[in-house]
């Protein structure tokens, strides 16, 4: 499914009046799909090529005219675990917490969990708000709560702040039990799929054998896809938005460089800077800079700035150039502001473990670079979604996902959305978006009876 924007703010598009669905039934399916240059329709593939693609509700359930819903308060609470948990690198780390939230009831059965896995420099906090402070809205809270894509109405839906974290959840911040001192550089290097498996001790907590769906955008859709291959068994269906299988080297650059600006900081003291009362500020913030502007695209900050100058042309001298190295263009201005309010709220050392995670995950380098195999133990349905303008996780990146899947005859619905916001735009309200991803959770909640 192409969906396409306007000049203007994003149209509220009715996929019903798109192209009909094509159906594959896996194996034979069209080469162009998966090159770059072109933009597929809905791609729902599965050994029943007939099946129906997920419909919309009714124009008046996706637009009511009803004023918003005031924020639903949520309370978060640490789950402790003693057992030790194996790690990918051979190690083990005993005695850890993680910070969860919940949405929603859990059904009788059990069958009407969702896990929403986050990206980098989000949390447990997914949705909703804190009594004590309503403006602290969750990361999706456009995506997820009562009446919502993903409707806590209707599921149960549990956010976890995952290991390495510094929102709670056991991190370098955390003191080492060995040593009573912050873990520091000591904090052991963790992959996606040693998050995965925490995870899952979170869902046996809760007696949830197997989730309705697992979803993620960016980082959090990786941890979708380990998921899949990982604990078959254990979910119905995968939602993978703005994602990869893996990242390619411009991506493992990006990384590479705003780690260095980490570690180059006089202040990281070896990742142990908590010693020393000290921030490594300017390292994050330049960090943080580096990652902003892979997260938009060009179209989105020629918008947004193009080459405005950062003070007031109306002033004396507002339109001429200062001639110096201080902030001349809004979009300088606007790198710093991120930059610093992302100081002020992230550890370092979590930033290096992070994106060190997303350079390791590779589901297929234990099958010499085929996707395809890895993906063979999958059994879920799937929803892909990515967004044109994506340069950070390409379009393409997605196709080559569904196509392993479709080359397994797996169930596959994907969108392509042609949005202007680059990477950013799986955070942001587009109904085209998010009536498909309502869509596919009432097929869902229509499957299970929620």
């Amino acid at each position: 499914m192409r969906l396409k924007r306007s000049s203007a703010a994003p149209p509220l598009l009715d996929p019903l009046d798109s192209p009909t669905p094509w159906p594959f039934s896996g194996g034979n399916m069209d080469s162009s799909i998966a090159e770059p240059h072109t933009n597929p329709a809905v791609l729902h593939a599965g050994t029943d090529a007939g099946a129906p693609a997920p419909s919309l509700p009714p124009a008046s359930a996706r637009a009511p005219d009803a004023p918003p819903r005031a924020p639903h308060f949520v309370t978060p609470q640490k789950m402790h675990f003693a057992e030790p948990l194996p790690l990918q690198n051979g190690s083990s780390l005993a005695g850890y917490d993680l910070m969860v939230e919940t949405y929603g009831t859990l059904n009788a059965a059990h069958s009407n969990a969702v896990l929403v896995c986050h990206a980098l420099n989000a949390s447990h906090h997914v949705a909703g708000a804190y009594e004590s402070d309503p403006a602290d809205l969750g990361w999706w809270d456009n995506m997820v709560g009562p009446g919502k894509p993903l409707d806590t109405e209707r599921f149960f839906v549990i956010g976890v702040n995952n290991l390495g974290s510094c929102f709670g959840s056991t991190g370098p911040m955390s003191l080492d039990p060995a040593t009573g001192r912050p873990y520091g550089a000591s904090f052991p290097v963790i992959t996606v799929e040693d998050w995965v498996n925490a995870q899952a001790r979170v869902a046996d907590a809760f007696g949830i054998e197997r989730f309705a769906a697992v979803m993620g955008g960016s980082l959090g859709g990786m941890q979708a896809v380990a998921w899949s291959t990982m604990h078959p068994e254990r979910l119905g269906h995968c939602v993978v938005i703005a994602s990869t299988p893996k990242l390619s080297a411009q991506n493992i650059a990006f990384n590479e460089v705003a780690r260095s600006a980490i570690l180059s900081d006089p202040d990281f003291y070896g990742g142990d800077y908590y010693a020393h009362n000290v921030i490594p500020r300017r390292g994050l913030r330049v960090a943080r800079m580096i990652g902003h502007i892979t997260y938009l695209s060009d179209d989105d900050m020629a918008t947004k700035f193009g080459r405005a100058l950062q003070r007031d042309s109306h002033e004396a001298g507002g339109d001429a150039y200062q001639f110096s190295f201080d902030v001349e263009f809004e979009v300088e201005s606007y790198l710093r502001y991120q930059g610093d309010k992302f100081a002020n709220y992230f550890d370092a050392n979590t930033y290096l473990l992070i994106t060190r995670a997303l350079d390791y995950f590779d589901p297929a380098k234990a099958y010499d670079g085929d996707l395809t195999a890895a993906l063979a133990s999958t059994t879920a349905q799937y929803l892909v979604v990515s967004f044109s303008t994506d340069w950070r996780f390409a379009p393409a990146r997605s196709r080559e996902l569904v196509k392993a899947l479709l080359d397994h005859k797996r169930v596959v619905t994907y969108a392509e959305i042609d949005a202007p916001h680059g990477h950013d735009a799986f955070l942001l309200d587009d109904p085209r978006y998010h009536n498909l991803v309502r869509a596919y959770y009432e097929r869902i909640a229509t499957e299970i009876g929620a």
